[in-house]
């Protein structure tokens, strides 16, 4: 049976399925629990994560992945261009002015996707800062989803472990590391989410029929997709 993810969306104008499976069958059947309370989806298929994607098209050339990684005082950002994934900037803001912020440095990036991690304990069960990360998500993708751009959730745990071990290696210096490890800990976030061809993605659907129209909209944007040769 197809749920939600946390009792505290039931009454938001949002929809959180469940992660994303390579495995078309089990998603449409999850689908059809959902009965009328999601009748403007016909399957998850239609909201592919551009990783998913381009595993299953090899000539499907965009669109463009923005990796986020919340923090409680700073964010940071990496971006995916194809395959290459490189350390974009770190944010020091919250709220209102942080999801603005984001939505600039996407349409300036000409991204399509956020790839935000969802912190988890090393047993896989979610914590407190898990909601936090949730809340902020779930109003991205409202404003996301006006520009027919996806948000998804990946699990981010160690990712911040991990980026300092790459930055220790590459030789940053220590203040260098103190302000670049939120950029790097997206960057692992990203590399993950590719090497993972999209799996174990949740995306963070707005419950308007309307925004869903304009996310499958922007799912089929010609300018994404290459030129078919004719004959």
């Amino acid at each position: 049976m197809c749920s939600l993810q946390s009792q505290h969306f039931l009454n938001s104008p949002l929809l959180i399925f469940p992660k994303f499976n390579d495995n078309p069958k089990f998603h449409l059947n999850r689908t059809r629990n959902f009965g009328q309370r999601i009748g403007a989806l016909s399957s998850v298929e239609e909201f592919l994560p551009n990783a998913t994607r381009r595993k299953k098209d090899s000539l499907w050339r965009g669109g463009f992945s923005l990796g986020v990684d919340l923090g409680l005082s700073r964010t940071g950002l990496a971006l995916s261009k194809g395959f290459c994934v490189r350390p974009l900037t770190v944010l020091k803001l919250r709220g209102e002015k942080l999801e603005l912020r984001l939505l600039e440095i996407a349409q300036r990036e000409e991204t399509d996707e956020f790839i935000i991690g969802l912190p988890k304990s090393w047993d896989g069960s979610e914590t407190p800062q898990s909601n936090k990360v949730r809340s902020v998500a779930g109003r991205l993708a409202v404003r996301a989803a006006e520009r027919g751009w996806r948000v998804y959730l990946l699990d981010e745990h160690r990712t911040s472990a991990e980026a300092l071990d790459r930055m220790i290696n590459m030789g940053l210096s220590k203040s260098a590391r103190q302000t670049k490890t939120d950029a790097y800990a997206a960057v692992i976030l990203l590399e993950r989410y590719f090497s993972m061809s999209g799996q174990g993605t949740e995306i963070v659907l707005p419950k308007s029929v309307d925004l869903q129209e304009k996310l499958r909209k922007g799912a089929l944007d010609n300018d994404f997709f290459p030129d078919k040769p004719e004959g």
